[in-house]
């Protein structure tokens, strides 16, 4: 009797797992690239209008993403002088910091298809410090966002290197199932001996 309930339990573990393997889950990619400019990106895309409301969202954003110093001294030992100016967030604290010198765009792909989706581009700002390292903003915390007031003198923290290269054709990242089954099997090879 005992068997037959440890068996049945250990097939009733396994029905999620096959579920979700066999979960018609559609594959997301998204485009993303690093520009300096919108020419730029128009000619890496080839979606000018895509890179004008990117660069505009961007530069909406980039005073309360950058980050913040209390001197214009103290903000060039991480960027050049020249970029290091005085802004004012949208809430309206007055700090130093360097200017967004390019942009970040990336755009969901539809499943398979090489068709753009019907969403609008998200953006970033780009930062590039004295080494020519590019940054865009961290992810907003899960308390909803930046606490402007409080960030005076916290200088690169709220900022996250990447890799990209500047106006170089997009690179395509993919989810779905395929990123999702490769997670799982990393994970799984972990247990045993």
């Amino acid at each position: 009797m005992k068997r037959s309930k440890t068996t049945a339990l250990l097939l009733m573990s396994t029905v999620p797992l096959l579920l979700t393997a066999c979960s018609s889950e559609p594959e997301v990619q998204v485009q993303e690239g690093l520009y300096t400019s919108v020419e730029a990106c128009s000619e890496a895309t080839g979606d000018p209008s895509a890179c004008r409301t990117a660069f505009a969202a961007a530069a909406a954003q980039s005073a309360d993403a950058a980050p913040q110093y209390a001197s214009k001294e103290q903000c060039a030992a991480d960027y050049p002088a020249e970029q290091c100016v005085e802004q004012r967030t949208t809430a309206g604290t007055s700090f130093i910091g360097p200017m967004m010198m390019g942009f970040f765009m990336g755009q969901m792909l539809n499943g398979g298809n090489r068709g753009l989706a019907q969403q609008p581009p998200q953006s970033a700002p780009a930062y590039q410090d004295k080494n020519k390292g590019w940054a865009k903003p961290a992810a907003p915390s899960s308390t909803g966002g930046l606490n402007t007031a409080s960030r005076i003198g916290t200088g690169k923290a709220g900022l996250a290197p990447t890799g990209l290269q500047p106006n170089a054709a997009p690179t395509v990242s993919r989810g779905g199932f395929g990123s999702t089954a490769r997670s799982r099997s990393n994970s799984s090879s972990s247990f045993g001996g």
